[in-house]
């Protein structure tokens, strides 16, 4: 999907790895683009974007610095919007085992400003991200996540007469986005060791490029109150260290607090409710609502069996070390070289 001149889009949280790859991409693609917000907190990371796209070179551009805390703040930001992509969130899971009120501030309370801010105003379409954590949570950020989840699935009960839709994309890890751990890695096989909190565990796996065309996707193609799931390959722990530091000694610390063996996407609970998207899965609320809003707009509901479900660990696509390695390569740091 490309955007057109008549599109106001304002991003959340647009100064992070996402935002910032997904402002690229639509200034790149979708230059007639009438209007691009960037709602954020971070003054310097605005002022850095600023630099990289000047409002002479850029005029549908705007920087409009705020907090999804302060839901007044969204409503002025949102003036004029029809499109909004909800990137903004606290992600660091010790962080949130130790400061869980700030997440809840920002996760949950932050989303519930957003749809409010939405409601009153002429908001058409809002698409906001979410993680494979908030699948059978056991971590507070994960938790906080999925209460976002449901506070946007939920909008949908309450929109009255307004022609507005809210959904969801969760996916797993990012590669190479700030914090998470291929970076880290890298950083660590520069000292000849590699911590492994355990050596079974695996991940989810997905490139900027492709969280971009999700969510690009998901604003055209959304009805209204799905979660839609990539199908994306994993990867294990073990052979990504060995991607990045052949040689390096990998030292098992163990398991960090709210952490998990594998992620899960689709739960056996959720099979039930989901469907076959193509490249995606799409879990529809239980009440049957969506359903006949897809059948009604002539859409095939193809259901997976009852009983599936989507975890890191029993995913059939598993990326190989050679295919690590030039994933990093591409999609992280050009100079990569495995130590």
């Amino acid at each position: 999907m490309t955007l057109n001149s008549r599109s106001r889009l304002l991003i959340t949280g647009g100064t992070g790895s996402f935002g910032r790859a997904f402002i690229h991409h639509v200034l790149k693609k979708s230059p007639e683009v009438k209007r691009v917000v960037v709602y954020s907190r971070d003054e310097l990371k605005q002022w850095e974007l600023q630099q990289l796209y000047p409002e002479k070179k850029y005029p549908q551009l705007r920087l409009f610095l705020g907090d999804i805390r302060d839901q007044e703040r969204l409503k002025l930001a949102l003036e004029g919007i029809d499109t909004v992509v909800h990137a903004a969130a606290l992600k660091q899971v010790p962080a949130a085992e130790y400061n869980p009120m700030e997440f809840i501030r920002t996760n949950v309370l932050g989303a519930d400003n957003l749809v409010k801010a939405c409601l009153s105003t002429e908001v058409q379409r809002v698409v906001a991200l979410s993680t494979d954590k908030a699948a059978a949570p056991i971590n507070l950020y994960g938790a906080s996540k999925l209460c976002s989840d449901k506070l946007f699935i939920a909008a949908n009960n309450i929109k009255g007469s307004r022609n507005l839709k809210f959904s969801v994309v969760r996916y797993g890890n990012v590669m190479g986005s700030r914090g998470s751990v291929i970076p880290f890695f890298i950083n660590q096989s520069q000292k000849g060791k590699i911590p492994i909190t355990d050596k079974h565990m695996t991940r989810f796996n997905i490139v900027l490029s492709e969280s971009i065309d999700m969510v690009l996707w998901a604003l055209k193609e959304a009805l209204g109150g799905e979660i839609f799931v990539p199908k994306i390959p994993s990867y294990r722990i073990m052979d990504l260290a060995e991607a990045i530091g052949p040689s390096c000694t990998k030292v098992i610390t163990g398991i960090r607090p709210g952490e998990k063996i594998h992620e899960e996407m689709i739960t056996v609970a959720d099979s039930y409710t989901t469907c076959e998207l193509g490249k995606y899965y799409g879990i529809l609320p239980s009440d049957k609502r969506v359903e006949e809003v897809y059948k009604r707009n002539g859409r095939k509901i193809v259901k997976v069996e009852e009983g599936f479900s989507y975890n890191s660990g029993n995913n059939k696509d598993f990326l190989s070390v050679n295919q690590l390695r030039e994933l990093i390569r591409k999609h992280v740091d050009i100079n990569f070289q495995p130590i």
